[in-house]
């Protein structure tokens, strides 16, 4: 009987050891004042649809004159510069079956996106087009999911931006950078169910769905699709430590309508104002 019970009691021990370690991990980082992001809309990857295409200078330009927010995609090309661009391969947007890390800024400018005359535009481009729009900045992994360089460059351009900002990632390591070298910007972390990703390793769509990660990256906020909501560790992060929430990405009036009730603040899609109704 002694026996069971010492490994009944080791047992019990372990289960608490998990749970309070669970519980750590989850954690954000202690809330700030966020204030200046809550309850605002913020077009995905600029105002597109129809005949203007995502992260273009056209679908940012419309983006600030219709007074919205902008989410936009950073990454790096092969020779360093930065540009504004969502996938890790052109061939969605560009019909290039090629990674854009391994392709110039020259070459990359050389690309139509979606047979338009619109070009991949760089970084600074693209700030300029935007003045002083609120802008959430996500630092896109494509580049490696620890590739500091890539953090560097995008904060010697951020830092002279005229608008308010954010940064956000999936990768918890290019997050901490930043709240370890710049902590007075404000940092998110990404996240989702990531069931749609069929070759994931279980254990790492466990941590990151559950939000484990902000053990690295204690962001100030967490972003998270608003379609995946029922998540148990995202239930519990906002639950336990009601952090600010933005939600990704509401497509129309319904789904940006739910989406407010949950999150604070609301990355979106819809047509712009020459493409409705066609």
């Amino acid at each position: 009987m002694d026996i069971v019970i010492k490994v009944l009691v080791i047992i019990l021990v372990i289960l608490v050891f998990f749970v309070a370690f669970y519980l750590y991990s989850i954690k954000p980082g202690k809330r700030r004042n966020t204030s200046y992001f809550e309850q605002k809309m913020y077009a995905h990857r600029g105002l597109h649809g129809g005949p203007v295409p995502e992260n273009s200078l056209t679908a940012f330009g419309l983006a600030r004159e219709n007074g919205f927010g902008v989410e936009l995609d950073v990454q790096m090309s092969k020779d360093g510069r930065l540009v504004v661009f969502h996938d890790g391969n052109l061939k969605r947007m560009c019909s290039i079956d090629g990674k854009l890390k391994n392709y110039t800024f020259d070459e990359l400018k050389g690309f139509k996106l979606k047979d338009t005359d619109e070009c991949i535009p760089s970084f600074e481009e693209v700030l300029d087009v935007l003045g002083d729009t609120d802008l959430i900045c996500e630092i896109k992994g494509d580049n490696g999911a620890r590739n500091y360089e890539l953090c560097e460059k995008v904060y010697d351009q951020l830092k002279n931006y005229k608008g308010r900002f954010c940064i956000e990632s999936f990768s918890p390591f290019l997050v901490k950078w930043f709240r370890k070298k710049h902590p007075e910007i404000i940092r998110g972390q990404l996240s989702c169910s990531f069931t749609d990703i069929q070759r994931m390793n279980p254990i790492v769509r466990f941590v990151m769905s559950n939000l484990m990660i902000n053990i690295i990256s204690r962001p100030d906020f967490v972003a998270y699709n608003h379609e995946d909501v029922r998540n148990p560790g995202f239930r519990l992060v906002k639950k336990l430590y009601k952090p600010f929430l933005v939600a990704w990405t509401a497509k129309g009036d319904k789904q940006q309508g739910h989406a407010s009730k949950t999150f604070d603040s609301v990355i979106f899609e819809k047509d712009p104002p020459e493409a409705q109704g066609k």
